[in-house]
């Protein structure tokens, strides 16, 4: 994500010992972090991530840091771990809390989904939903032909994607199944998947062994999403588990027609049949079958990815976030820091 911060004229100072993953270094990356607190005296933290979060705010208390915040954009608390290891991630996540002056989600049911697991109490979080800067994605005229020059999809059939990454929580089997559910029954469609990770080999066999070659792409990660997304005609989200699913609301906001499984802070974002269409996870024939029901009926698809769009760019623009934000600050300021 370099490239995003190099756009906003924002230089990073990069930690290469800050990974997700446990290891020795971890050591070094939260002495990194106590010297460049020592140094930089800020007057509050705000965490991201949960290696990061540890460790940020850990280095936070360590240096007297007045104010700490941590924003949990999903968890991995529940559908990713073995139970006894969930249990630990948890114990963890309750341990930072206590270091954690406010905790922000990103949707009311992540928020819920918290307290429930008495990560803290109810009056330390608070709900700040996304914002995005719409500007490239809600142009009423539509932008064709950029994805099929990229793809050479020469045929005026329809294009169905998904974006995320290329991880067993996201389920793209379900995507690849109902693909193949879709050439079985005759339907015409071309099918793109936009990202990376380590399941992509695995990923690109099973759509070699569905016989999906020509029919499906892989596109790796890609900078202009704006374009690809204003060239696809559905876009679809199989997660077995999601936090507020940023590609989810980019498609909207593009006007696209979404089919989502109803899981963690989708059904915040969807509302069945309004603004989109919720299928239950892991379930390739109602999502196979929605996607036939869209292509059927082209003029209620339009209604619902317009709606979308309103919904998309009403709820989560930029100012909006940002001024939440920034009020968020300006009260753990007036708290903690006044009180130094």
């Amino acid at each position: 994500m370099l490239y995003l911060a190099e756009r906003a004229g924002v230089t990073p100072l990069v930690i290469p010992e800050l990974t997700p993953v446990l290891a020795g270094q971890d050591l070094i990356a939260l002495s990194k972090l106590v010297r460049t607190f020592q140094h930089w005296r800020p007057d509050i933290v705000h965490t991201h991530t949960a290696k990061a979060g540890t460790l940020g705010r850990l280095a936070a208390r360590l240096t007297g840091v007045p104010a700490v915040v941590h924003t949990f954009h999903g968890h991995v608390l529940r559908g990713y771990f073995p139970r006894p290891v969930e249990e630990l991630f948890r114990m963890v996540e309750r341990g930072m809390a206590l270091l954690t002056d406010r905790i922000v989600t990103l949707s009311p049911s992540l928020r819920s989904d918290l307290i429930g697991m008495k990560i803290a109490a109810a009056s330390k979080i608070e709900v700040i939903p996304l914002g995005i800067d719409f500007s490239q994605l809600v142009e009423r005229e539509r932008r064709r032909g950029y994805l099929r020059q990229v793809l050479g999809i020469e045929n005026p059939y329809p294009i169905i994607g998904t974006v995320g990454r290329l991880v067993s929580i996201k389920n793209h089997t379900m995507f690849l199944r109902a693909a193949r559910s879709m050439v079985n029954s005759g339907i015409q469609a071309s099918f793109v998947i936009v990202g990376d990770g380590e399941l992509r080999p695995s990923l690109e066999a099973q759509a070699r062994s569905m016989d999906l070659a020509g029919r499906i792409f892989f596109l790796g990660w890609r900078e202009e999403m704006s374009a690809i997304y204003l060239d696809l005609d559905i876009f679809a989200l199989t997660s077995n588990n999601e936090g507020t699913p940023l590609s989810l609301i980019e498609a909207m906001a593009a006007g696209l027609p979404v089919v989502a499984t109803a899981v963690g802070g989708v059904p915040d974002v969807v509302t069945d049949q309004r603004n989109g269409f919720l299928v239950p996870a892991d379930d390739s024939a109602a999502l196979a079958e929605t996607w036939r029901t869209i292509l059927k009926d082209p003029e209620r698809s339009k209604q619902i990815g317009e709606q979308a769009r309103l919904d998309a760019v009403r709820r989560f623009g930029l100012e909006r976030m940002l001024e939440q934000t920034r009020e968020l600050y300006r009260s753990l300021a007036g708290r903690r820091i006044g009180a130094r």
